[in-house]
């Protein structure tokens, strides 16, 4: 296979709508619910804890498995590794298979990262657990996150190009949740109710809050 035809193949697997889908399964097109972003706290705050889990793990298996497994199935490396996860994240937030709606390419992001820098990843994931819980707010811990993962990349010597690749990612994050930011200053963006486990019933009224973090 060709690095231009795998490059396409990771956009399509970034591309697949597992909010979406999850959401469908529950009676609701998260398009049209609570924020309408296609990510894992849109997919909380309207289904719970379980199924918006199930999101976060497979949107990170969408930007992972590219990165680790493209690059060895065409013996390339380096650039094509990245662009690969380029291709995975562009995917996620404007999936053609509806309609360019996605979500904020967090997770997936994530997961390309996590299959070249896994340290520096693991380390960003702890203080986003630990941002998350203090904070009940998905979108400072995303944004705290993002913006360790570089420094965290260049501090485990990893490759210039992939500590460059990381702060790309972490200026786009923070790109993408301008809007977050100033409500966050407001103090009136959505917080994380966690003893909401399970999914409500279809046509619930979804909990107050305009955008999220994922």
């Amino acid at each position: 296979m060709t690095a231009p035809l795998l490059t396409l193949s990771a956009y399509l697997v970034g591309a697949f709508p597992t909010s979406y889908l999850v959401g469908r399964a529950y009676g609701y097109d998260l398009r049209r619910e609570g924020s309408g972003n296609l990510g894992s706290t849109n997919a909380y705050r309207i289904l719970g804890f379980f199924p918006a889990v199930a999101v976060l793990i497979v949107d990170l298996l969408k930007g992972f498995l590219p990165v680790w497994f493209f690059p060895i199935w065409d013996g390339r490396t380096g650039a094509w590794a990245l662009a690969y996860g380029l291709a995975a994240i562009t995917g996620h937030v404007w999936p053609v298979y509806t309609r360019f709606k996605g979500g904020k390419g967090v997770a997936t992001a994530a997961g390309t990262m996590a299959a070249l820098a896994p340290v520096a990843v693991a380390v960003a994931f702890l203080v986003w657990v630990v941002t998350v819980t203090l904070t009940r707010t998905a979108s400072v811990a995303s944004l705290v996150s993002a913006s360790l993962v570089p420094i965290m990349a260049r501090a485990s010597a990893a490759p210039r190009s992939v500590v460059s690749y990381a702060l790309l990612l972490a200026l786009t994050v923070w790109w993408t949740h301008r809007a977050n930011v100033a409500r966050i200053v407001r103090r009136e963006e959505f917080q994380i109710d966690w003893r909401r486990g399970r999914a409500p019933p279809a046509g619930t009224p979804p909990p107050e809050g305009r955008e999220d973090g994922a």
